[in-house]
């Protein structure tokens, strides 16, 4: 029994070039936006920090001022007991509401650490506008005694709002330097409103961070696709090329074998296969000729060798050398100068007569093309004109594209004039002719006519 054969996972197979360029550019998409999504992430948590800092210092300040005055007005009798009439008479205690909190006694007072239960509670506000349970202004007091400074602290109210304690020491009078404090103040402030304002700037930053890492991811995915595009084309460049050579070489390739089968049967005469071997061998090194110079064009390599040149000198010349095989071409010329690369401009012309010649007649019938040079305006016109079918409208909108023209053939031929067109600032058009044919119209910028002297 044969073992079945395991055909590869979809995750295992490599990936194309052009597939690895796309998913790099994601990598680095993503690597922007997580760089950029870092440091706002930590800017945000800092503004936000900062701002939770800010007003609870704020209220702070504010109350130690409030309990600051408020202990100015507390005295002690004779016997160095507190005395808060001074302080009640003048002040109101109940709103912002005032403690008056104090250690029992002197050996209370000796301890390292007073517990909270260990305070009396010389003064509470009888109808405080802020009602908290006496364990949190217990536990304050204590912090600010055991601590020897002022404390604050976040709590709660009994109907659950929130609400910041402070505490604030005091010591008897004439006190030493190392004496322990005589007890505490503590006050309160409602909070609500300001950590309503807080959640509502934290909501804000984390929105705009959010906001701004979406468009960091944006900006990076286009920068990273203008990154990547010179990449991306050159490869569509290279498949590009690489598809043109096997569809055009498949079939002189196969005549070429066919051919060489047929003479090695001894079924042809020696002569004849060296002809026909010869004309494919030619017709091979033009194709080939032609998918370099495309190549070359579309990666923008060519060189182009520019000089003023006659436009319908070298457009006659075109014509002698293309093959008539019968067919009639008219050629009616205008003196007319260009600054261009003769060779790419020959090819273009010879590549637009040669399309007419196979393609604007009759199957059988001979050909007429006509071939004019014209000024048009600020460039000269090269037109050519056949008497043939005409354009199909199915490849009306992409004749010059490879692998595109007005029969079966390539198109590599159009898509080369195109090309010399556009790269001399000039343009190809195509369009119905006057006696019922197609009629190609190439366009160069006229150059300085040269002198008498030249």
């Amino acid at each position: 029994m044969t073992g079945a054969v395991r055909l590869p996972s979809r995750r295992s197979r490599p990936l194309t070039p052009t597939a690895r360029v796309r998913r790099l550019r994601r990598r680095i998409t993503l690597l922007f936006a997580l760089t950029s999504a870092v440091g706002l992430v930590a800017m945000a948590a800092w503004a936000v920090r900062g701002d939770d800092e800010r007003w609870r210092d704020q209220l702070d300040r504010t109350m130690s001022a409030d309990t600051n005055w408020a202990l100015g007005l507390l005295e002690t009798d004779e016997d160095g007991r507190l005395d808060p009439e001074v302080l009640l008479d003048t002040a109101g205690t109940a709103c912002p509401p005032l403690h008056v909190l104090s250690v029992p006694s002197d050996a209370a007072r000796d301890a390292r650490r007073t517990a909270p239960a260990d305070l009396v509670v010389e003064h509470a506000p009888r109808e405080a506008c802020l009602t908290v349970d006496s364990t949190a202004v217990r536990g304050a007091a204590a912090a600010a005694v055991n601590a020897d400074e002022e404390r604050s602290l976040d709590g709660r109210t009994a109907t659950g709002e929130p609400v910041r304690l402070f505490a604030l020491p005091f010591y008897p009078p004439e006190a030493e330097a190392d004496a322990r404090p005589q007890g505490a103040l503590v006050t309160m402030a409602d909070t609500a409103a300001q950590q309503a304002d807080h959640r509502r700037f934290a909501w804000r930053v984390t929105g705009g961070c959010a906001l701004l890492v979406g468009l960091s991811a944006l900006v990076g995915h286009l920068l990273s696709g203008r990154a990547v595009r010179p990449a991306l084309d050159a490869l569509d460049r290279q498949e590009s090329f690489l598809a043109d050579a096997a569809h055009d070489l498949r079939t002189p390739a196969a005549s070429l074998r066919t051919l060489a089968e047929t003479a090695l049967r001894g079924e042809t005469d020696s002569t004849d296969v060296h002809r026909r071997t010869l004309r494919l061998a030619e017709g091979m090194g033009s194709l080939v000729d032609g998918l370099l110079t495309r190549a070359r064009l579309m990666s923008g390599t060519a060189v182009l060798a520019v000089e003023p040149l006659r436009l319908d000198q070298l457009v006659e010349a075109a014509v002698e050398d293309a093959p008539a095989d019968g067919h009639r071409v008219t050629v009616r010329t205008q003196e007319a100068v260009v600054v261009a690369d003769p060779d790419l401009v020959r090819r273009a012309v010879a590549n637009l007569v040669g399309n007419a010649l196979v393609h604007g007649h009759a199957p059988g019938a001979p050909g007429q093309v006509e071939v004019t040079v014209a000024a048009d305006g600020a460039a000269t016109a090269v037109a050519v004109e056949d008497a043939g079918p005409g354009l199909p409208p199915e490849v009306a909108g992409a004749l010059f594209d490879r692998f595109r023209s007005g029969s079966r053939s390539t198109g590599l031929g159009l898509s080369i004039a195109a090309w010399v067109a556009h790269a001399h600032g000039g343009s190809l058009t195509a369009g119905p002719g006057r006696r019922g044919g197609a009629r190609f119209v190439l366009r160069l910028p006229n150059g300085d006519r040269p002198s008498a002297e030249d």
